[in-house]
């Protein structure tokens, strides 16, 4: 029988722990339920200055979706620019070294045997052209201007995805039969002969060898001459360029890769290959657009890292207001504190009070603010072509450093609240 009486009290125990612990628990959650209803009381009795305090907190917010949206926006387009060049381009060109003795120096530049090379030692190529580069002088509108002739293969419009507005692009045809054709800049169409269309057909000599004008091209997007195309440039077959050249030699090598993600591996086979057909101590190096598109995207990064930080200071600008409001409002309610406190109201519930107060001012300023901020990149996505890119990312952004600057800035004026002395707080008038 004792033992069963032992059980007995135990089991009792036990439920009058679990009792106990429920009590707290509804307890706790009513109390928090009470803080959170004086704070809504307190908002609505001065809505025009809670008000106005957070409007710092919605700017910062909406700030933020701002900056967000602008660096992406910036950087999808900046990259659009650099894949219309061609993002699965790869280029070699020789980069240094020699053959011979000190006396008898001779580079060892690339050829035409080289690129045919690639073409069946790696699979992953889908086009390709060399580049041969010469200079020649014309007279414009009583003007001499030096050009730049390239001579290059038919597939050079496809792997630098030139657009061809008037006319046509020389084709294999031209290549095989050595034709005496041109496809010239749009500058230098207009400069010439007044127009695109006006330059079809026309001719023109390069160290007096007649050529025909066949077509007008243009890059994608404008490289403000950072290609190897210049406003004055002249494209002729590389059938008929090597023979002003003398020689097989070639500056560049360009490449098309079938697929994007087969770039960097293509380019260092196609290194590779180059540098089995060489000697040991010439140097030549490989460019892809991968790498601009990284750096590219590295530096947009960078700028909209450098504005949100920006934004940061509105929100820190809109905390100090919240933190000034906030010592304002436990001064007018000092005799307030002391009533609660009188009445049993612990210095813990006094500072929870008063920190749900500011994340309350700070937090819905946040939400105001997410709201005017995704307005505008919304609108523009529903009501027009442009895909403005909307991070949802940044919504979280906003409210969470909302929330932080109001625990942050809220702090002060609740544990100043909490350290009233209740009778000093009862006397005051």
């Amino acid at each position: 029988m004792p033992p069963l009486r032992s059980s007995s009290r135990s089991s009792r125990a036990a439920s009058l722990a679990s009792f106990d612990a429920t009590l707290a628990s509804a307890k706790r959650t009513m109390l928090l339920s009470e803080i959170v209803r004086l704070a809504i009381d307190s908002f609505l009795l001065s809505k025009l200055r809670f008000a106005l305090t957070a409007l710092g907190m919605v700017i910062g917010s909406a700030s933020i979706i701002f900056v967000v949206t602008i660096g992406l926006t910036g950087k999808q387009y900046i990259l659009g620019l650099l894949e219309s060049i061609g993002t699965n381009m790869v280029y070699v060109e020789y980069s240094g070294g020699a053959t011979g003795s000190v006396n008898n120096f001779q580079s060892d530049y690339l050829n035409r045997d080289d690129e045919r090379a690639v073409r069946e030692q790696v699979p992953a190529v889908q086009y390709s052209s060399p580049m041969l580069e010469m200079h020649d002088r014309i007279a414009i509108r009583g003007t001499e201007k030096e050009l730049l002739v390239l001579g290059v293969s038919p597939q050079y419009q496809l792997v630098r995805n030139l657009k061809v507005p008037n006319g046509r692009f020389f084709d294999d045809e031209d290549e095989s039969s050595h034709t005496k054709v041109a496809v010239v800049t749009e500058i230098f169409a207009q400069q010439l002969y007044g127009s695109d269309d006006a330059a079809i057909n026309q001719t023109f000599s390069l160290s007096g060898i007649p050529f025909t004008i066949v077509g007008v091209f243009k890059e994608s997007v404008d490289t403000f001459g950072q290609s190897e195309i210049a406003d004055q440039t002249i494209l002729i077959p590389y059938s008929v360029g090597r023979y002003f050249s003398g020689t097989d030699n070639v500056k560049q090598i360009f490449f098309t890769i079938r697929d994007r993600s087969d770039v960097d591996q293509a380019a260092h086979k196609i290194e590779e290959v180059v540098h089995s057909r060489h000697q040991k101590n010439s140097a030549y190096r490989t460019t892809t657009m991968t790498e601009m598109l990284s750096v590219a995207a590295t530096i947009a990064d960078a700028l909209t890292v450098i504005l949100l930080l920006v934004a940061l200071v509105t929100l820190a600008v809109g905390g100090v207001g919240i933190m000034n409001i906030m010592l304002a409002t436990v001064r007018s309610r000092i005799r307030e504190i002391g009533i609660r406190k009188a009445l049993g109201a612990t210095a813990r519930e006094i500072k929870l009070q008063f920190l749900i107060e500011a994340v309350f001012i700070s937090l819905s300023g946040g939400l105001i603010g997410c709201i005017v901020g995704l307005a505008l990149p919304v609108s523009l996505r529903l009501f027009t072509s442009y895909a403005v890119p909307v991070d949802p990312w940044s919504v979280v952004a906003a409210l969470g450093t909302s929330t932080a600057v109001g625990v942050l800035f809220g702090t002060l004026p609740a544990n100043r609240a909490a350290q009233l002395d209740p009778v000093e707080s009862l006397k005051y008038e």
